[in-house]
């Protein structure tokens, strides 16, 4: 289920893998991730509400193989709740640019500057729980086919972790 529920996400948020963050689209659901999934000590809930436009293209080379994705435009409007304690906190990101690069080993590689949350789970590298919402510039890898967060290689800017701002 929890690969069901991140496969999902990883389509909808970042095309956000970034993630997962993946190409937004609106989810009917928010998004519930039990304890020990996405924040240690409690469940969250994810809602995301994106906005009214946002540009998506797929840059393909001269035998028709799709070498780049491009997904840029304004930012979502992000609600996390905490299942434990009923404590939310609204983000409006101030929009995205996501480039995704596949790799020869058929992993992923994303260069992301903006706003790009992050969901870790324990199979990922670094291993989770985490949720962080980076601004800035964040290069990561992705196994496309697991879902899997491969590493950091890079980040510049700030970071919010979503799991600590919800304990609060």
């Amino acid at each position: 289920m929890i690969r069901e529920t991140l496969a999902r996400f990883n389509r909808m948020l970042v095309p956000f893998f970034a993630v997962l963050g993946f190409s937004i689209q609106c989810l009917a659901q928010p998004i519930v991730l039990p304890p020990g999934q996405a924040c240690a000590e409690f469940g969250i809930t994810i809602d995301i509400m994106p906005p009214d436009h946002r540009v998506e293209r797929t840059f393909y080379d001269k035998n028709g193989n799709a070498v780049r994705y491009l997904s840029a435009g304004k930012g979502n409007k992000l609600v996390f709740a905490n299942s434990a304690t009923g404590f939310t906190l609204t983000v409006k990101t101030g929009g995205s640019v996501e480039q995704k690069t596949p790799n020869p080993d058929g992993t992923e590689t994303w260069v992301t500057t903006g706003h790009e949350l992050v969901v870790l789970f324990p199979t990922d590298t670094p291993p989770g729980p985490a949720t962080t919402l980076y601004i800035g510039r964040l290069v990561f890898t992705l196994d496309p086919t697991t879902f899997t967060f491969l590493g950091i290689r890079s980040f510049t800017g700030k970071s919010i972790d979503i799991c600590a701002a919800l304990a609060a």
